[in-house]
């Protein structure tokens, strides 16, 4: 695919924006906000701001596009009146790609067709701060993906007491499903999980609240095409069924996790919820940012085999704020989902190799993206070595897992010759169990 004229560098807006900001003309991210008196819509994030497209295609500023793309022209104004942008994506690529370079020329510094038009900007033009933002899609199903060696084999020796991964983990991607209800978006208080785990000095299992609350330091794309059952995705062709990238904290309860995966499997630690970010980044916008990803061996099998740069090397921050506390959050963990050993498209080729049919809002996180350093670690379980190696924080905190009260952070940008989009954040705090 050529690359898009809203990726140019030297694009520059006539909306102020700090050069730290994660939001340049670049970027252009899909979201949900809800406004007051007005209800939910379809929105661009610029800078500080929301560009409210719902209300750009009630004063015409997408009828040109409309000409040039059917499915689009045929599907506005509504389709951006949403409380999703689950329609908006069953409109595919061509119309992702067209509403957003038109977006792109709308706020360039040398077009005046909306920023001279005072009525307008302010109709259209939101402060974040004044919207809330609702969860971008509504998935119909999620996949929880092992993207990350480091970390399954870090897992596989923490819960599981093995030194090596089995054969099956390095000839495809493995994953289970999670629950869509359990997806919520950033700013969401996680409640403390009860369920059977085994307590330290016991040998019988008891039920309660989980005393071993983790984080995961994600990503995950968002399928944007639907296909029928029985329908197989090529890896070479994976990426055009893939709308772009959120934030993604998966809450664990690894006391739990560890019981259940003595029977059949974890059941209801992955149930705890999944954070995401509000805003998706789309693959268009991430395209300057490819890397080709480590070596795989075994050579992957034919229908896993990709050419070319297939990985997206983003920036991930783990943070962690206290309860309590009135000091800006901590630096837990920084890694970069370059590391991580098996891409999307592989992700997505291995979820539809069997005819598993795709749903436009589907949700397919990455798994902790842990690098190869202590630094880099995507989870608590990993950094403290299973709660038995606390972590030392100012004020003589000695972090294991998480406390009620506590918040976790996720943070993510790609940066390159100049050129920095960020993904925005994630946080959610802990709240008592009710149980």
């Amino acid at each position: 695919m050529p690359a898009s004229p809203a990726n140019d560098p030297s694009l520059h807006s006539w909306i102020d924006i700090r050069p730290t900001d994660d939001f340049p003309i670049q970027n252009l991210p899909f979201g949900v906000i809800d406004v007051p008196d007005w209800g939910p819509r379809l929105a661009v994030a610029i800078g500080g701001y929301a560009l409210d497209l719902y209300a750009c295609a009630q004063l015409g500023y997408f009828d040109s596009v409309a000409e040039d793309v059917p499915e689009l022209g045929a599907a506005l104004p509504k389709v951006f009146r949403r409380r999703s942008l689950n329609a908006f994506l069953k409109l595919g690529p061509v119309a992702w790609r067209a509403v957003r370079e038109r977006v792109s020329e709308l706020l360039r510094h040398d077009n005046p067709t909306l920023r001279d038009n005072e009525l307008a900007v302010r109709t259209c033009l939101l402060r974040q701060r004044d919207v809330t933002m609702l969860r971008p899609v509504k998935p119909t199903n999620v996949t929880c993906f092992e993207a990350s060696r480091t970390h399954a084999l870090n897992v596989a020796q923490l819960l599981g007491g093995v030194s090596s991964l089995s054969t099956h983990w390095h000839h495809q991607p493995l994953a289970y499903s999670s629950r869509a209800s359990s997806v919520v978006v950033s700013d969401t208080a996680i409640r403390r999980p009860s369920g059977l785990h085994v307590p330290a000095d016991q040998t019988e299992p008891v039920f309660g609240p989980t005393q071993q609350l983790d984080v995961s330091l994600e990503t995950a794309f968002v399928v944007g095409q639907t296909t029928a059952p029985g329908t197989t995705v090529p890896v070479a062709q994976a990426e055009s069924h893939i709308f772009g990238i959120l934030l993604c904290n998966e809450w664990h309860a690894r006391d739990l996790q560890r019981w259940q995966a003595l029977a059949l499997g974890s059941l209801a630690q992955m149930h705890v919820a999944s954070s995401v970010s509000p805003w998706v980044v789309t693959l268009d916008a991430l395209e300057p940012f490819r890397v080709a990803g480590p070596a795989q061996q075994p050579e992957p099998l034919p229908y896993l085999q990709a050419s070319g740069e297939q990985h997206f090397d983003l920036h991930l921050e783990l943070l962690f704020k206290p309860t309590g506390s009135t000091v800006a959050p901590l630096v837990l963990s920084h890694t970069s989902t370059s590391t991580n050993y098996w891409s999307m498209a592989q992700q997505l080729a291995q979820l539809t190799a069997n005819g598993t049919a795709l749903e436009a809002g589907d949700l397919c996180a990455s798994g902790a993206s842990s690098g190869p350093t202590s630094g880099a670690l995507g989870s608590l379980l990993e950094l403290t070595q299973g709660g038995t190696q606390p972590l030392s924080l100012p004020n003589d905190l000695h972090l294991g897992y998480l406390r009620d009260g506590d918040t976790v952070i996720v943070r993510g940008y790609a940066e390159k010759n100049g050129l920095r989009i960020g993904l925005g954040e994630v946080s959610g705090t802990v709240l008592p169990t009710t149980t």
